[in-house]
């Protein structure tokens, strides 16, 4: 099974999508495509694209966010990596095998048309991952 497809987007975590969106569309260039929002995580997400990279600003709903939660910890900036992979239940199947420690042990809905799940940072390396399959609409 191949593992990894490509790199899908890198997370940001902000308190203000509304506040940074110009930094992203004005300072850096990137097109701003939508807003959505991931009731499941609690999160706003703003998306942008920059060439083949896709940018999601993660603004929280709730205090009770994993987002609101990191940037009570952290600070914001960035969040995650997430890479697009097909076969997702199989591929936690096989992480867990190998050792790997999930986050998400079966996928849950993502944003932008995904299934989604999440790598423990413990086990890459401090960075959170998530490993990210597109369904059909």
């Amino acid at each position: 099974m191949k593992p990894v497809q490509s790199l899908n987007h890198i997370g940001i975590a902000v308190t203000s999508i509304a506040e940074q969106r110009s930094f992203y569309e004005d300072t850096l260039g990137a097109e701003f495509e939508c807003i959505e929002e991931v009731l499941s995580q609690m999160v706003r997400v703003a998306f942008f694209r920059i060439g083949d990279v896709r940018l999601e600003l993660l603004e929280p709903t709730s205090p009770e966010s994993p987002v609101a939660r990191f940037i009570e910890k952290r600070g914001g900036g960035l969040h995650h990596v997430a890479f697009t992979v097909a076969e997702l239940p199989a591929r936690i199947a096989e992480l867990k095998s190998e050792g790997v420690r999930m986050i998400d042990e079966t996928p849950r809905p993502g944003a932008h048309h995904t299934r989604i799940a999440f790598l423990h940072p413990k086990s890459s390396h401090g960075v959170l991952t998530e490993l990210c399959e597109p369904i059909e609409e």
